[in-house]
């Protein structure tokens, strides 16, 4: 057991204050911070200190896989299967979808056989891997996620009142499935930019005049979307968003994404958890590279409800966030003041990670202090954790492998 020190990233869609604040360090930050990394991703390996120093945690389970994964070494290729995160969005991210394995390896594959440098801003896959995600809101999170019932989309068109969307909610009222909303999904982010320049501002003055009216049933979609113009202007993701279920999280609440999901967070602080991929194909909302026909093969476009994970009891304190994802595991401990040493069942291999308060890990005659924002690394020899509150409450979320 050894305190884990993780990467943090920098992209436009972060927030200069809110992981900041999370893990005690002045605020504002000097650039937006995005994420902080707890896992041994290539691209960022988040680093153990050990006696001997500090070394990366992909170098760790590189070095001895049997003894850092257990089992878990054999089902992984040696691998540390998951990529444990704190994501911070102050802005909205890009519309994207992730690959299922077999889209995954066979794009990867095909890109190297291309020649297609790993760094390049044309690559869609930067591995072989697919990337089923969960994220557990710490606080009010709002998001974009999986296609809506069609059938509440054309009541969602005619509700704006825009004359130019008749057309596409008839396209959607006669075929109200996955292949109607294929249809509609590759014509609008296929517009040409003389189409798109009529259509998209029209949509956006009948979101402005939506939100006038007393009838707001569809008033977050119409907000959203004019946001999204505001910071993506002229871009078809915007049209494309109208298509998608609009989610809040409130804090603890969970988002499971499996393959070929299209979605979208736009605004707070959650734990994210998800296999150890960075295979990302964007479908607009960004300045990035948008490779519409890889995109199109890897949507699915079934209707969705909304993919609330809900936390459950596990029997040991903690409540559990179940998902179908094999690579990893979640749960959450809430640990009160002045309670007992609260055993962490299972906890290894994986790491585990302050979100608030403060707490002490044990391990026989070893200890590590967790303050907020930060974690250990958990190897599958170390036995018997447990955990006690520092100076008030503490949340401890604890990712292993599935």
């Amino acid at each position: 057991m050894h305190e884990l020190v993780g990467a943090l990233r920098s992209y436009a869609w972060g927030s200069r204050t809110a992981l900041a604040e999370l893990c005690g360090r002045p605020v504002p930050s000097a650039h937006p911070e995005a994420e902080l990394w707890f896992g041994a991703h290539p691209a960022d390996p988040a680093y153990v200190r050990t006696e001997r120093g500090k070394r990366s945690l992909l170098e760790v389970v590189s070095a001895e896989p049997g003894r850092e994964l257990g089992a878990a070494a054999t089902r992984f290729d040696g691998r540390l299967p998951f990529l444990l995160k704190i994501l911070a969005a102050e802005e909205p991210l890009s519309l994207q979808a992730h690959p299922s394995a077999q889209q995954a390896a066979a794009g990867f594959a095909r890109e190297n056989r291309n020649g297609v440098p790993l760094d390049s801003p044309m690559r869609n896959y930067r591995d072989d891997s697919h990337k089923p995600e969960l994220v557990v809101a710490l606080e009010r999170f709002e998001a974009l996620a999986g296609f809506r019932d069609p059938l509440r989309t054309v009541e969602l068109f005619r509700a704006l009142g825009v004359p130019e969307l008749g057309q596409y909610a008839d396209l959607l009222a006669a075929q109200p499935d996955s292949d109607g909303l294929r249809t509609l999904f590759t014509s609008w982010i296929t517009l040409p930019n003389t189409v798109l320049d009529m259509l998209l501002p029209a949509v956006l003055d009948g979101c402005v005049r939506y939100l006038t009216n007393a009838e707001r049933e569809f008033a977050p979609v119409a907000r959203t979307t004019l946001e999204l113009a505001e910071s993506y202007p002229g871009d078809a993701g915007v049209l494309a968003s109208l298509l998608l279920n609009r989610i809040t999280l409130q804090p603890g609440q969970g988002l499971f994404l499996a393959a070929g999901n299209l979605h979208a967070y736009l605004h707070g602080v959650a734990v994210e958890i998800m296999a150890n991929s960075d295979n990302v194909l964007r479908g607009g909302l960004t300045p990035k590279h948008v490779d519409v026909p890889e995109l199109l093969k890897v949507l699915d476009f079934e209707p969705i409800d909304l993919p609330l994970v809900l936390p459950e009891p596990a029997g040991d304190g903690s409540v559990r966030y179940r998902t179908p994802a094999p690579e990893f595991a979640l749960r959450r401990f809430d640990i009160t003041a002045g309670s007992a040493l609260v055993p962490l069942t299972d906890a290894g291999p994986g790491i585990v990670l302050c979100t608030a308060g403060s707490a002490h890990l044990l391990d026989g005659s070893s200890e590590v202090r967790l303050d907020r924002g930060t974690a250990a690394w958990i190897s599958a020899t170390d036995t018997d954790i447990r955990a006690r509150a520092a100076d008030g409450p503490a949340t401890l979320f604890c990712a292993c492998v599935g």
